[in-house]
């Protein structure tokens, strides 16, 4: 009984012992591996425990103790704000794309819209319509009279409106066309003009054949307004080859006229000499020099022009 009592004794001291190399060697551990004050104290708890026991004659294991995670400090505050910082910048980034394109739309208006004066970009959106209503309006009246000349001048006022439109698309300039179907036309007095033509038209193939050559008397005459108002090479070469095939269209409803009716055109809107000189062929073609305002006046969107030269 003596010695076994001796033995437990032993075993108490040999652990008290343990217990105090355990909290010298916690003192001394640097800051950065220092157990927290709950950890401390679980692990003093624990050693008195297994002494309780091994005073009682029990065996027990020690529990584990949990980590215990440390304190939020300064530094990991900054690393969260590390963490913060590429978001920010991933946001900037993604918002880039629309910003950058949006700037080369801007950039594109100012370099090639911007360089137009106004008077320049009114010429060219009343264009793009100017064509359309001729093109429309032969398309109404072979629908009408079935006489393949308008169906055959109507393709070239399709090819006249596209070229206007490349110029459109090469200056940075929103098309009033879009998707408007036939007859149908952003400026009003173009709109007008159509209705009264078209129904002008409607009465005969005389009146038809009148109003083709009124299209093309005051398509001659725009033609030289704007030509006359650009010093871009690349409008006026465009201009120049729309007023050529206004031109030829014109020779060719006067003579499709006579021969039809035997009657002689008369001008509408175009001087009598310059007149002249388109049917005798003397003018020079595109140059834009001969346009006169006769007996209508320039023929923009006038709705007071309605195409015939008299009854058939």
């Amino acid at each position: 009984m003596k010695t076994q009592l001796n033995q437990t004794k032993n075993r108490l001291f040999l652990i008290l012992a343990l217990a105090g190399l355990l909290l010298i060697a916690a003192a001394c551990t640097t800051p950065a591996a220092t157990t927290t004050e709950t950890g401390t104290t679980a692990v003093t708890e624990a050693i008195a425990a297994e002494a309780a026991a091994a005073a009682s004659g029990q065996t027990e294991t020690v529990p584990e103790v949990a980590a215990v995670e440390p304190a939020v400090g300064e530094e990991t505050t900054n690393q969260l704000a590390a963490v913060d910082a590429p978001v920010a910048v991933v946001e900037t980034v993604a918002n880039e794309p629309e910003t950058t394109a949006r700037n080369a739309v801007d950039g594109l208006s100012a370099a090639n819209g911007g360089s137009l004066s106004d008077s320049e970009i009114a010429d060219l959106l009343f264009m793009r319509e100017e064509e359309k209503l001729a093109h429309d309006v032969y398309i109404a009246l072979y629908s009408i009279w079935g006489m393949n000349l308008f169906q055959n001048i109507a393709a070239s006022e399709q090819t006249h409106t596209d070229s206007v439109l490349a110029l459109l698309n090469t200056y940075g300039l929103t098309d009033p066309v879009g998707s408007n179907p036939a007859g149908v036309f952003v400026n009003a007095d173009l709109q007008a003009l159509y209705d009264q033509l078209v129904a002008s038209g409607s009465q005969s193939l005389a009146d038809a054949l009148r109003v083709g050559a009124a299209i093309e008397e005051i398509d001659i005459l725009d033609l030289d307004k704007a030509i006359a108002e650009t010093g871009q090479a690349d409008i006026v070469q465009v201009y120049q080859s729309l007023r050529a095939g206004s031109e030829n269209h014109l020779r060719a409803f006067v003579s499709t006229l006579e021969r039809q009716t035997g009657e002689t055109y008369q001008p509408q809107y175009l001087s009598l000499e310059a007149y002249a000189a388109i049917i005798s062929g003397t003018q020079s073609q595109g140059n834009g020099s001969a346009g006169g305002n006769g007996n209508g006046g320039n023929g923009r969107g006038s709705s007071n022009g309605n195409g015939r030269g008299g009854d058939s």
